[in-house]
């Protein structure tokens, strides 16, 4: 455990009433993170309300907050498929103020506990995002398996988006996928 905590990270459901201030959260967590890697962010929340909220409602979505010593300090949707056991993280954030103090890293822990039938682990995050790069592969163990951008597409991007011509709007849509296999 990281010595700069003393206290358990939990997961704890999040209610109905709790979504918007969730989204909220999420957004300027991801808004700062935007910011930070290149200098500025789009118009509009980042991700956009439609994106949180077709997370909250896709097929095996579930929603939690992260609490330190009983305190919000981030939140997770994961993805749980009961059938196959492979589930995905859609959005997964810390609060700034509680970064750097191996929050994230129990709280993956945390999951892993939770959900102990999965087989694996899938999320995509964006090229840019150095932070999220180093946290996945170096503190949580998975791999890059796939790199998504304007020669190899998201398969769950919208078309739309897709056909984009401008090259500044489609590196908007250069994502890594990285896959952690926890049974063989």
């Amino acid at each position: 455990m990281n010595k700069h905590l003393e206290n358990k990270v939990q997961l704890m459901p999040a209610d109905e009433k709790d979504l918007p201030l969730f989204k909220k959260e999420l957004q300027e967590s991801f808004t700062k993170g935007l910011i930070e890697n290149l200098g500025d962010a789009e118009e509009g929340p980042i991700p956009s309300d439609e994106d949180i909220e077709q997370s909250f409602n896709a097929p095996g979505a579930v929603i939690y907050h992260i609490s330190l010593n009983g305190e919000k300090v981030g939140g997770v949707v994961l993805r749980i498929d009961t059938e196959t056991h492979r589930n995905s993280v859609d959005l997964l954030f810390i609060s700034s103020k509680s970064h750097s103090r191996g929050v994230g890293t129990l709280a993956w822990k945390a999951i892993e506990e939770y959900y102990p039938d999965t087989e694996v682990w899938e999320l995509v995050t964006p090229y840019f995002e150095k932070r999220n790069i180093h946290f996945y592969v170096n503190k949580c163990g998975f791999h890059i398996v796939e790199f998504y951008n304007q020669f190899n597409p998201d398969p769950h991007q919208s078309s739309e988006n897709k056909h984009q011509d401008n090259i500044s709007s489609l590196e908007e849509y250069e994502f890594f996928r990285f896959e952690k296999v926890m049974k063989k």
